[in-house]
């Protein structure tokens, strides 16, 4: 059942959707060919009338599904040729109403699912347009089989049911109106949702100041990598990053000049460092980097060319121009060890390179 169903159906997303939506039309096909049959059978409707009725009917829906299937249909405006369903069932149905005689009034009700079905995928002036073309072919085939046939088709009764026509579909059309508004209204409020979740996912795993990776998250993602390397087997280092003399910028020229220090060594690390590897803020002046698939040596020029390029900044803010350096402890993961012990000792490598003096990188042994 499912290789037929992607065969009549299709594997492609898209197309699958737009071929699902003929299925309504093939359903009512379904039932119109049975009822007709039945009327057939008691001797109501011409076994001939029918047996074109039923040819007609279901060679119009078929070259609407090829149209569909092949793909030639997304040229136009209306890929899945909704408006074109309804206006082949409507025209079918008219037939059927001509050719019925004493069991026309079977019909009514189904052209009104018909186009209950168009009102949930064709758009509210396609709509409008068909509910227009429901009311002129159902009075072409209301006249004609009056003028042909009187006797059945009674003028007086003939004039009711096109009163009665001629008032429940244009409400069709109200109602298809309201439910486009209902639909835009229920997707605009999806937008606002999803907008909304974007927002909190980003203030909950974002630095707000540097709009870097935060420590928990930052925990979480190193824990990930950790699993990744026992899998795989390879290895990852991570670097303590530290802004030098620090406190001494914030005391001389205050907390805003400090924020946008901040923001300047974040923004310059993030455009340095490789796609692979991830760059948090870690709390005060520290930031954490994790480099992943790489051995200590490797990562060492890589840290090296970062310090270089943040030594060469010249932070303006407010008249001042401040030049900064940054310091690095750096750890390669050693099997059988948490991260958290990697992290420990890529801190006591910042703190011998802090000791050392500025701008300098110490490896953990």
């Amino acid at each position: 059942m499912s290789r037929l169903a992607d065969v009549l159906l299709s594997t492609e997303p898209t197309q699958r959707a737009r071929l699902a939506q003929v299925g309504p039309a093939l359903l009512l096909l379904g039932a119109g060919l049975v009822g007709m049959a039945y009327f057939a059978a008691v001797g109501i409707a011409r076994v001939e009338a029918v047996l074109w009725w039923g040819a007609i009917t279901v060679l119009g829906l078929a070259a609407i599904y090829a149209l569909v299937r092949s793909g030639w249909s997304s040229r136009l405006r209306e890929p899945a040729m909704v408006t074109a369903q309804l206006v082949w069932a409507v025209a079918c149905a008219a037939l059927a109403y001509a050719l019925l005689g004493p069991a026309r009034g079977a019909v009514l009700p189904v052209v009104m699912v018909i186009l209950m079905f168009g009102m949930f995928g064709a758009s509210v002036p396609r709509m409008r347009w068909v509910c227009v073309y429901t009311v002129a072919a159902f009075a072409v085939a209301i006249v004609t089989s009056a003028l042909r046939r009187p006797a059945v088709y009674a003028p007086a009764v003939e004039f009711g049911h096109f009163l009665l026509l001629a008032t429940m579909v244009p409400a069709v059309a109200v109602l298809a109106a309201r439910l486009a508004r209902l639909r835009q209204r229920a997707r605009h409020q999806r937008s606002e949702l999803t907008q909304t979740l974007a927002r909190m996912r980003e203030q909950t795993t974002r630095d707000e100041l540097t709009g870097l990776i935060n420590r928990r998250h930052m925990a979480e993602l190193m824990d990930q990598e950790h699993q990744r390397c026992i899998r795989s087997g390879q290895s990852f280092c991570l670097a303590m990053l530290d802004i030098d003399r620090f406190k001494p910028v914030n005391e001389a020229h205050g907390y805003a000049v400090g924020d946008a220090v901040l923001r300047a060594v974040a923004d310059e690390a993030q455009r340095q460092v490789r796609v692979c590897d991830t760059l948090a803020r870690w709390g005060g002046e520290e930031f954490v980097l994790m480099l992943s698939d790489t051995r200590a040596a490797l990562a060492r020029g890589g840290i090296e060319r970062l310090q270089q390029r943040v030594a060469a900044l010249r932070i303006l803010h407010g008249g001042v121009a401040l030049g900064v350096s940054i310091s690095g402890g750096l750890s390669e993961h050693h099997a059988g060890e948490t991260v958290a012990q990697t992290l420990e000792r890529a801190e006591r490598a910042l703190g011998d390179a802090k000791a050392l003096g500025s701008g300098k990188v110490v490896v953990a042994p």
